[in-house]
């Protein structure tokens, strides 16, 4: 199973439009998060230097980003890929129907 992992992270070949894809989906579902809050909330600080904000928070995302492939992956030796993006995807749905029935 590790041997699988390691080949998962050596592939060389680049699918543009999956880059493209997941790229957009992340960036689109980042804005305006807790993240993005969180990182808001370090830079407004002068004091603060703004690489280092930049570097940490960057670092943060790359790291549960690849926790996130390595769980997928692992998940996805277990549990059906279809089962799983039809439960991601409901979960998607379900997520902006509770935003806009919120009443704040």
């Amino acid at each position: 199973m590790a041997r699988n992992h390691a080949r998962m992270f050596a592939e060389v070949d680049m699918d543009f439009r999956l880059f493209a894809t997941v790229f957009s989906t992340i960036f689109i579902a980042e804005l305006g998060d807790k993240t993005q809050l969180a990182t808001l909330l370090y830079a407004s600080d002068a004091s603060h230097p703004k690489w280092t904000i930049f570097a940490a928070s960057a670092a943060a995302l790359v790291l549960t980003s690849a926790l996130g492939v390595l769980a997928g992956s692992v998940i996805a030796e277990q549990v059906n890929p279809k089962l799983i993006r039809w439960v991601a995807g409901f979960g998607f749905i379900a997520v902006g129907v509770w935003v806009l029935l919120s009443h704040e």
